[in-house]
This record gives structure tokens, sequence and C-alpha cells, in this order.
């Protein structure tokens, strides 16, 4: 079936002329990440919103998830060289995840991009029947701002093609309104085509003990040092997490508190971070853990003295409301994405300012000891915020905004 045909079909067959109450529910495929590439938050997002909407919304869609295993090509001469796996992945991204969707593509309805750094799929889909996802703008700012990203000619030919994908998107859903705000000031989307629809907290994310993951993570944690001070960072090691900024901050609170040490999720530092690491001597503070399982990740959450957050630029701050959501209080850059997802129940320290980051982190961990009718209220205003994200509610926006989209096309 050609596309031409599949819109026909669509149109016809007109699925949601009453939203939610056709006698046929739409086709949607859920287009995420290839796999191999290994990015938990995209993955964490294509999964739980499949869940939730075969859980919930299964009268009104047939929901697909949808990603192509990685074709190697370099990667089998050379299976653990970075340079080789960074050229398979471009050529996956640009090429191969076409060529793998063009024969399904008439299978559906619509189409939902998780990763809108995926976006130049739009070149090969009916754009008035999909949606992106917006997380941030990290993937085009070598186009939005060169000066502070500067990428060579090559590069930013490849992110235009991208980007005019994105901007092709019938309808663009922001994780937060910060990042909302940030498409409208570049002038990407016109604002009418974007919508806030703010990510979930996963289930296994809660104070409540969990015997079996709580001892894994134990393990993982296991120190000769009694009673260690552990002071949590979740997420990548890309430059706008300031790795640097966590790293100073762990040296300079253990001249006060020499217990603390920094647990770090989400994957090796940096060449250039690693050698920070040595410079400040910090090898023995400072413990990697590998891909652990949600339920792990949760304990290790809660066995957290303190997440530490100190990014310079956030889409949305999805470890700041799962900290929340395990009981452990949260000190966090003061940027627009983190003050909305964390509200009033985290702390706050201006981004790269580490003086300030230091004597934040130095006065909690003293609120903890000292005060622990104060670090209990913390703890619980932050279990509070953190209830107001779940993946059944964004999918269940999401939901609203595909019959949206359908009753568009059907007009």
């Amino acid at each position: 079936m050609t596309l031409n045909n599949a819109a026909a079909v669509l149109e016809t067959s007109n699925p949601v002329e009453v939203a939610g109450t056709s006698a046929q529910p739409a086709r949607l495929a859920i287009l995420c990440d290839i796999t191999e590439e290994n990015w938990p938050s995209m993955d964490l997002v294509g999964e739980m919103l499949s869940q939730s909407l075969q859980r919930d919304h299964a009268d009104s869609f047939v929901t697909t998830r949808l990603s192509p295993p990685l074709r190697r090509r370099l990667t089998r001469l050379r299976p653990k060289a970075k340079s080789f796996f960074n050229a398979d992945r471009l050529a996956n991204r640009l090429w191969d995840y076409q060529r793998w969707l063009r024969p399904r593509k008439a299978q559906f309805d619509l189409f939902h991009v998780i990763d809108h750094s995926y976006s130049q799929l739009l070149h090969y889909l009916p754009s008035e029947r999909t949606i992106v996802t917006c997380h941030d703008l990290d993937t085009f700012r070598c186009l939005l701002d060169p000066q502070a990203d500067p990428r060579s000619r090559w590069f930013r030919k490849m992110m235009q093609h991208i980007l005019d994908g994105f901007r092709k998107a019938a309808l663009v859903a922001c994780d937060s309104v910060a990042t909302r705000d940030e498409v409208i000031a570049h002038d990407l989307i016109a604002p009418e085509r974007l919508r806030v629809v703010t990510l979930g907290v996963h289930p296994t994310c809660t104070p409540e003990p969990h015997p079996l993951a709580d001892a894994e993570a134990g393990r993982y944690l296991d120190s000769d040092q009694a009673n260690p001070i552990n002071l949590l960072h979740v997420g990548s090691t890309i430059k706008r997490k300031r790795i640097d900024v966590l790293l100073r901050t762990l040296a300079a609170v253990r001249r006060d508190f020499p217990a603390a040490r920094l647990i770090r999720v989400g994957g090796p530092f940096t060449s250039e971070q690693s050698q920070l690491l040595s410079e400040l001597k910090l090898e023995s503070a400072v413990v990697v853990l590998p891909f652990i399982e949600r339920e792990v990740l949760a304990a290790v959450y809660r066995q957290a003295d303190l997440v530490l957050q100190p990014s310079e630029g956030e889409g949305f701050g999805l470890p700041v409301v799962e900290a929340m959501a395990c009981g452990t209080p949260v000190l966090a850059s003061d940027i627009p994405a983190l003050r909305e997802v964390a509200a009033g129940a985290c702390t706050f320290a201006q981004p790269g300012d580490l003086s300030e980051w230091v004597r934040s982190t130095s006065d909690l961990l003293i609120e903890r000891s000292e005060h622990p009718d104060l670090w209990t209220r913390r703890r619980q205003a932050g279990i509070e915020n953190a209830a107001r994200f779940s993946w059944s509610a964004y999918a269940g926006e999401m939901a609203n905004l595909y019959r949206e989209l359908l009753a568009g096309v059907s007009k």
C-alpha cells in the first residue's frame, strides 16, 4: 500500500469521527531510539507510554513500539571503537532507520517520534499524522547558538536536516513549559502546534522499601568506610550536566565531611572528567554504577543522602522528581525547567557557582544530621511534589493529542 493510499484509507474509515468511540481503534506507531544507542531516558519514555496506552486506551489505539536493530558496519571490525560506533549510529539514523520503516509505515494511522533528535524521520512520514516529543534543544544548539557550540560544516548540515524534519511535525509535545518557551523563542514551531505534556515517575520510585532491590543496591554501595554519606548523581556525562561542578563540589565538601562520596549512575566519565577526578584525588570517593534495573535504581535513590543535579540546562529533569518520589532531598541548578518540575520542594543553587554549591550541600548535610524534623518535612514535600507526575497521566494527555490529530486529518 502506498502512503497516499494509506491516507485515503484513514480518511474513508474515519476511525475517530467521535473521538475514542470508533468501531476500529486507530493504529499508532511509537517510534523509539535504536536500542543499542543506550539512552535510558528515551527508552523509558517509549516503554512507559506504550504500556500505559495499552493498559488504559486500548479501545482507542492499537499501539506498536518500533525500534530497528542497529545495522553494524564498522563495529563488526572493531566492536569497542567509539569512533566506529558513532559512524554506525549516524548511518543507522540517517539511512537505515528510514529504509527499515518504509515498508511498515502503511500499517499505521498515526506516528509518534519519541525523541526529537530522530526528527529526520519526518521526511519519510506523513507529517500531518505525526507528533514529535521535544525534550530539549541540545540537538539543534550548533544551529541556534553556533558560538556556544561550534561544529563542522557537515555536522551543521546534518543537524539542519533533522531540524527541517522537526519543523514538519503536525504537533510537538514539550516536556515542560521551559522547553516550549525556548522553542517559541527560537521561532522553530508555531505556538499553536506546541503542547506541554510532562513526563511521569516510574512506579518503582517510592519511599517504601523493596527488600530484594534494596539488598542489591546495598551490594553496589557497599563501602569499607563506616556510615558513608552518599551524594548521588543520575544522568549522562554530556557537557551541560556540569560534571566538573559535581566533582569540585565533592572535593570541597569532603574537607568538612570526609565520609562524603559520589555515586554516579548513567555511564562512565569522559577522559577530561577522569583527568579532573585524578587531579582532585577523588578516585576512592567515587562509585560509578553499571546499568541497573529500575527497581534497583529506585533503591539507590532511597539509600542516597542527597541528590545533586548541577546541570546548566535541562528540558525536564527526570532524576529530580524520581529522587523526590523516593523520599530523597535534592539540590538542583536554578534553571527554568528544574524550577518548574521541582516547584518549591528542593533547594536551588546557581549553575556553575561552585561556592554556592559547596555551601548549599554542606548546609543540607548539617540539616540532615542536626535537624531531623526539618529533614523529614523536606522529604515529605518532595514526595508530595513528585505525586504530580505519572505515566498514566502522560499517556492520557498524549491520547488526547492523538485524537486531536486524527480529528484534524478526517476533516
